[in-house]
């Protein structure tokens, strides 16, 4: 995870590809209820800072860097589109074990962040700070949740998260071969 970047633009078939990996992640009843709101340049990134991140609020944000990023992903889930999907003839349920709409949409968010280090570049996924915000700024139907940002873009000598510090947990902890 990148948290400083180069301000430079991205080649268009480097962000089509991103977005094209994107759409080709694993979807329950091949559903595909997410929604992608791709944010480029620094005018529409920029307004993307500007209502979630204002200006004001900005001093002592310790990735300052962040904000330079060419290039903006903004992931939106669509529950509705599952519960109509699966009330179709061929899936007909109703109940949900897992909130698809969020792994769905999870899944595209990931193959975003691993074509972009595919691709050489830095890549960030980040909560989106005012949700409400963002989603009147671009018009986005309150049926999507916004489950999180991508910042894309030419990674700059950034600092690592202190959250790192935590370290991996030891694979005996997390890996279970056989039985728990």
């Amino acid at each position: 995870m990148v948290r400083n970047f180069e301000g430079r633009p991205l080649p268009p078939e480097i962000v089509e590809r991103l977005l094209a990996n994107a759409r080709r992640g694993p979807s329950a009843g091949f559903t595909q209820g997410f929604e992608l709101l791709v944010l480029e340049g620094a005018e529409q990134t920029g307004r993307f800072w500007d209502v979630s991140l204002p200006p004001a609020e900005r001093d002592g944000f310790r990735w300052p860097g962040l904000l330079r990023a060419p290039l903006v992903i903004v992931a939106f889930a669509d529950e509705r589109a599952y519960r109509e999907r699966y009330a179709e003839p061929d899936k007909r349920s109703s109940a949900f074990r897992v909130p698809w709409w969020l792994v769905d949409t999870s899944f595209a968010a990931l193959l975003v962040l691993l074509t972009a280090v595919d691709a050489g570049l830095g890549a960030l996924f980040f909560g989106v700070f005012r949700p409400e915000a963002v989603r009147a700024a671009f018009g986005v139907p309150i049926r999507y949740l916004p489950l999180g940002a991508i910042a894309v873009g030419y990674p700059a000598p950034d600092e690592p998260s202190p959250s790192l510090r935590r370290g991996h947990r030891p694979a005996a902890e997390v890996i279970h071969r056989g039985h728990w």
